[in-house]
């Protein structure tokens, strides 16, 4: 039996698909999705999506934080920021944390400063996405 997947972005449905198994990054901890799994619904913390089909894992995609519903058939996950671990930028993202990093030092206000480590924290993620290993 396969489970519906589908990421939504901001902007549009980035993917729609039945998958044997999605495994998602939760606030609590990864959780796998199968058919018939408990209705449940999430928030997802910066980190990685691994897509299940053909029984091994055919995508992975990091994804900066967002909602995840799921019901019996169906897993949907409400990306705040979604893109293929293959297209994540290792100078970027190190950029990134660097900039963030210096941003919490100078942060005027806690909102600046909270900003300033979101951003820290999402940039830590994808550089953990490119170097963790995938599920076998």
């Amino acid at each position: 039996m396969a489970v519906q997947f589908e990421l939504v972005s901001p902007e549009q449905l980035l993917l729609s698909e039945d998958v044997e198994m999605v495994v998602v990054p939760g606030s609590e901890g990864d959780f796998g999705v199968l058919a018939g799994h408990t209705p449940m619904i999430s928030t997802v913390r910066p980190g990685v999506i691994h897509i299940f089909s053909d029984g091994g894992v055919s995508s992975r995609i990091f994804v900066a934080g967002g909602f995840a519903e799921v019901t019996g058939q169906r897993c949907t996950v409400l990306a705040e920021e979604a893109l293929p671990v293959d297209d994540i930028d290792r100078a970027a993202a190190e950029t990134d944390l660097q900039n963030a990093v210096e941003d919490i030092g100078v942060a005027g206000n806690l909102g600046e400063q909270k900003a300033a480590e979101n951003r820290a924290t999402t940039a830590r993620a994808k550089l953990a996405a490119i170097d963790a290993p995938v599920y076998q």
